[in-house]
């Protein structure tokens, strides 16, 4: 069986990548949708149904658990995949998302004063707020929207990216931010931007992601057991553009064999 690792673009891909470096034997199959990206400008049931679809496609391809490597998708489509559709379709099987353990992460670090940016959709529920308001309700969360960063990072726009950047993250300094959450898997990608501008200390899911998977596999060796060992990683796209192509390449520091698949 295979790990899989789900995502609608490049910030899959940059979780994948960390997840590789800390499991190298695993079995992997990661699913982009880039057909549909960016999720983050979707509806709730656009948002859903199409990850509800990969989800399918992914346990029908021998996955025995799935990381929805997208804030968008773990903020609207997690918990219903979970409570409804596992039980009924896939009892055995386990989809986890990576807002959570972010979160976990920001509250065991300390910080009082945090902001977060993401997309339009993840933004607008809130869930960053209620999720640490479980887990350490004194600490203060600032969120801002930042809708340009995905379709920049997948366009490779980058003469553009560190004015965007700074006219998104300002504000946030002027709230004397500790942390920056980079609440959008994609936005590993812009790491090297953000501390070329900024000081404060930044929380990346593709830092976060491997070392958490890590504690879950020893809490649960039987989903650890049943994947492969052989170290195949299987990289799957739903639209392959030379953009694409260009940015894994450059991700991954040589060529990806990427596959087209309709789902």
């Amino acid at each position: 069986m295979k790990l899989g690792i789900f995502d609608s673009g490049l910030g899959g891909l940059l979780i994948t990548k960390a997840v590789q470096e800390r499991f190298p034997d695993l079995d992997i199959l990661y699913l982009g949708d880039t057909l549909h990206l960016p999720y983050g400008n979707r509806s709730a049931e656009a948002i859903y149904a199409y990850t509800l679809r990969c989800m399918e496609y992914m346990f029908a391809h021998n996955c025995r658990m799935i990381i929805i490597a997208c804030n968008t998708a773990s903020a609207t489509a997690l918990r219903r995949l979970q409570q409804t559709y596992l039980p009924k379709h896939y009892p055995d099987r386990r989809i986890l998302g990576v807002i959570v353990p972010t979160i976990e992460h920001a509250a065991d670090s300390g910080y009082k004063n945090i902001g977060v940016i993401g997309t339009n959709y993840t933004v607008s529920t809130n869930v960053y707020e209620e999720e640490l308001k479980k887990i350490d309700p004194q600490t203060r969360i600032i969120l801002r929207k930042t809708p340009l960063l995905v379709p920049l990072i997948e366009n490779e726009g980058q003469p553009w990216i560190d004015d965007v950047l700074r006219h998104y993250i300002d504000p946030l300094v002027t709230q004397n931010i500790e942390a920056l959450i980079l609440g959008c898997t994609h936005y590993a990608y812009l790491k090297k931007n953000i501390k070329k501008h900024f000081s404060f200390d930044i929380i990346a899911q593709d830092e976060i992601i491997p070392e958490k998977l890590e504690l879950y596999f020893k809490n649960h060796p039987e989903i650890y057991n049943d994947i492969g060992r052989e170290g195949r990683t299987e990289f799957q796209v739903t639209d392959l553009t030379e953009n694409y192509e260009r940015s894994a390449q450059e991700i991954y520091g040589r060529a990806l064999e990427l596959k087209h698949v309709e789902i």
